[in-house]
């Protein structure tokens, strides 16, 4: 099992500093975060990681436009040449802004 907790993603599809990034916690099985940043004000998630390193989680959101969104999202990892972790993402939004798709986290390096 991988070991998520401190880890810090990113959204590959924004701009380094441009888009939420996000801080992942772990205790055993039982993962959580908190993110932020861009157009997000506060979003937390809570799931559990499988033995295979997978993730899955339901997600909420407070939008700087006052937009509240809820949602469910697997992701799987991949190990990059580097060490850090790609997250490739499924996931489904719920309500009246319903929606779907995909989309890939990058670890933040930590400095050194």
């Amino acid at each position: 099992m991988i070991d998520y907790d401190g880890r810090r993603f990113r959204d590959v599809a924004h701009a380094e500093g441009d888009g939420p990034s996000a801080v992942y916690r772990q205790r055993g099985d039982l993962l959580w975060g908190d993110f932020s940043g861009g157009k997000v004000r506060r979003g937390s998630l809570t799931g559990l990681c499988r033995p295979d390193g997978s993730i899955e989680f339901t997600y909420t959101m407070a939008l700087a436009d006052g937009t509240v969104l809820a949602g469910h999202c697997e992701s799987t990892p991949e190990m990059l040449p580097d060490g850090r972790i790609r997250l490739h993402e499924r996931w489904e939004r719920y309500g009246p802004q319903a929606a779907s798709g995909v989309s890939q986290l990058d670890e933040i390096a930590s400095p050194l």
